[in-house]
């Protein structure tokens, strides 16, 4: 599933602080291999990069 600017998502890094929260995606990059990459802000700060498989879908009611 791809995300697009705005979707709320949450993160599944075990290596990052934010691993397990819920974020914005606050801009999509498409790699030159058409992968895209997300940053995603959070209440406290942002990741940089990631991967789509490292993210899912927000519930609704989740913030």
């Amino acid at each position: 599933m791809s995300f697009e600017k705005d979707d709320k998502v949450v993160l599944h890094d075990k290596h990052s602080e934010f691993d397990g929260e819920t974020g914005t995606v606050t801009q999509v990059i498409e790699s030159m291999f058409g992968e895209p990459t997300y940053t995603i802000s959070f209440d406290d700060g942002q990741e940089v990069g990631i991967p789509q498989d490292q993210l899912e879908a927000a519930d609704e009611d989740e913030e």
